[in-house]
């Protein structure tokens, strides 16, 4: 599943590494990648949309909706 979040608190490469492990924590295998201009992050996961929000908000990133 192809994900595209909007995080609007992720502001720096430390932000992104965050987010990654936290994703990472739930589906190993899953991609993560990050634009700290856009504030969007494209996860490529077999996990639900849902868990995937709630490991980002867990780590301190509510992911907000375009």
């Amino acid at each position: 599943m192809n994900l595209q979040l909007k995080v609007p608190k992720m502001a720096c490469s430390a932000c992104v590494n965050t987010i990654t492990k936290a994703v990472q924590a739930i589906d190993s295998a899953a991609t993560v990648e990050a634009d700290l201009k856009t504030k969007l992050v494209a996860i490529q996961t077999a996990k639900p949309e849902s868990e995937v929000k709630k490991a980002i908000a867990s780590a301190g990133y509510p992911v907000s909706r375009f």
